[in-house]
Formats: C-alpha cells, sequence, structure tokens
C-alpha cells in the first residue's frame, strides 16, 4: 500500500525550524497539546525531532541558566535531541513504517530531495493492521 493515503501534509504538521526559540517551541507543543514535534532546517529538510523530554533536560543541565521566563534567548538549535527519529521516504512501504512506528509516534516522509513532505501518524498504521488482522481472521472462519 501507497504510504501516501496515510500522510498528513505539512501544512496540517506542527512543526519548528532549526532558528526557533525554545519559548517558540514549547508553546507551539503546547497549543497543540503534542510532546513532540518535527524540526525543520532552512531548506525545509526534515531535521530531527524534539521532545519535551529533549527541552526539560536542556534546561536542567543548563545550571539554572536556561528557564522559561528566558526561554526565547536560546535557539532550538542548541538543544541535543536524546531520540534519533528516522524519516522514510514517500515511495516506503509499509513494513519500513511499522517498524518505525514502534519506538516514534509519528514517522517523518520526505520526498526525493529530503524536504519534509508530512507524517504518518502511529494511530494510522495502528488502525490499518487492525483491518488487516481482523481481514485475515475473517478469511480464516
Amino acid at each position: 500500500m501507497n504510504i501516501a493515503f496515510f500522510l498528513l501534509p505539512k501544512q496540517e504538521v506542527a512543526c519548528v525550524t532549526l532558528d526557533s526559540t525554545l519559548r517558540q517551541t514549547l508553546e507551539r507543543m503546547e497549543h497543540h497539546r503534542y510532546t513532540a514535534v518535527p524540526i525543520l532546517n532552512s531548506d525545509g529538510g526534515y531535521a530531527g525531532t524534539v521532545t519535551e523530554g529533549d527541552l526539560l533536560w536542556y534546561m536542567k543541565d543548563s545550571g539554572g541558566k536556561v528557564a522559561f521566563e528566558n526561554a526565547s534567548k536560546f535557539l532550538l538549535k542548541d538543544v541535543p535531541l536524546r531520540m534519533s527519529n528516522k524519516a522514510v521516504s514517500i515511495d516506503a512501504d509499509m513494513e519500513d513504517l511499522i517498524n518505525l512506528a514502534k519506538v516514534q509516534n509519528f514517522v517523518p516522509v520526505v520526498d526525493d530531495m529530503n524536504r519534509f513532505i508530512g507524517i504518518v501518524r502511529r494511530s494510522q498504521i495502528i488502525e490499518y493492521c487492525e483491518k488487516f488482522v481482523t481481514r485475515q481472521s475473517l478469511e480464516s472462519m
């Protein structure tokens, strides 16, 4: 099955850029109630995924230099990412998506020039697998 069928397009995804401030990132995550969002580079390419944990650890490890009150002075590109969420190409197969969804809440999707074009949510992948399993169960009866 073509993964484009499951794609939530870039325009509908809450993203941040490497030049976003910590405050902008936190506010975007809070507004959308997400615990992780994709990061885009200046060319529109996928640069990684930032999580609430990444931001909290960065603030904790700053020795008190970074707090919410001054979070607008610090850039996201300086925050170490603790997980390396991988992206897939738009022509990847469902097996690739399923393998990544085991350890990622969403799978970023890129085009053939590595530009970010959207995500596939884990919930959509689980729904696809559920329908497949249900269909197999009905056929074996």
